[in-house]
């Protein structure tokens, strides 16, 4: 799934090619909305709110849209030959004069009225790349459940907006502490540097086409998709296990060294990505 640093370049772009300018072209490929007409309107700016996209438009309206694992938006010029895949997996065209947006396999996708944002986004805490970012707030959302964990806590979009699997396991690793720990077991100085090092690394990737949390060229990540491979700092093999709350199981990469505290049992081993 894209994290926050991925979809606030897709707002960028989507901005970049629409805000400002008149839509020549629209539409919707979702039942609810297919008679939609948006043709006329000036799209008025493109912004992300953690891992959501808002396209507000003239007239009081806004496209709310979510790419979740394998959605996207992309940006042709005109005459330019559209290439985000096959025709039917198309769900939304945004077009003007100059460029068009089209977005693929969007599992959510909405028209809102603009006043009415909140039904899309207002359940989310503090935007790691957002003008309403509060650190305070966001480890008070992480920690208000001791026994829960951290892992967990940090994917928990309502608790902080904008990590994904990634930054999970490339956060915990910089913390010194397993996916695993119950929240509330977090040593205090560590909690108390948790939001700044995750807007760090949000920051550091948002204006980056590959995202790096190292520092060193050709090893981009610390532990994500790296098992069996070697840790950056101590060598030991990474090691991979799923983690989730039973709806959901992602696979979570750690060093057992540099990250003590608790893990599965039994931890597997056989992921290699």
């Amino acid at each position: 799934m894209p994290e926050g640093d991925t979809v606030w370049q897709a707002a960028r772009r989507l901005h970049d090619a629409l805000a400002g300018k008149v839509l020549t072209r629209s539409d919707l490929r979702v039942p609810r909305f297919a008679t939609a007409d948006l043709t006329g309107r000036a799209v008025l700016d493109v912004s992300a709110r953690g891992k959501h996209l808002l396209t507000r438009i003239e007239g009081g309206l806004t496209l709310h849209s979510h790419l979740r694992m394998d959605g996207s938006w992309k940006v042709y010029g005109n005459g330019q030959r559209w290439s985000g895949g096959p025709g039917h997996q198309i769900r939304a065209i945004l077009g003007n004069t100059d460029r068009t947006a089209v977005g693929y396999r969007l599992p959510v996708l909405e028209l809102l009225r603009t006043t009415e944002e909140h039904r899309a986004v207002g359940h989310l805490g503090p935007d790691l790349l957002g003008p309403d970012w509060d650190p305070a707030r966001a480890l008070a959302n992480v920690l208000q459940d001791p026994a829960r964990e951290l892992g967990e806590a940090l994917l928990d979009q309502r608790n902080l907006a904008g990590i994904g699997n990634v930054y999970k396991s490339e956060l915990c690793f910089l913390l010194g502490v397993t996916p695993w720990l119950p929240a509330g077991d977090l040593p205090p100085e560590r909690a108390r540097k948790l939001p700044a090092l995750a807007k760090k690394l949000l920051e550091a990737n948002r204006d980056r086409p590959i995202r790096i949390t190292t520092g060193l060229r050709g090893q981009d990540l610390f532990v994500y998709g790296r098992a069996r491979r070697p840790c950056l700092r101590c060598r030991t093999p990474i090691r991979v296990a799923d983690q989730g709350d039973g709806s959901r199981e992602r696979p979570t990469y750690w060093c057992p060294t540099c990250q003590p505290g608790p893990v599965p049992a039994p931890a597997r081993r056989g992921h290699t990505n």
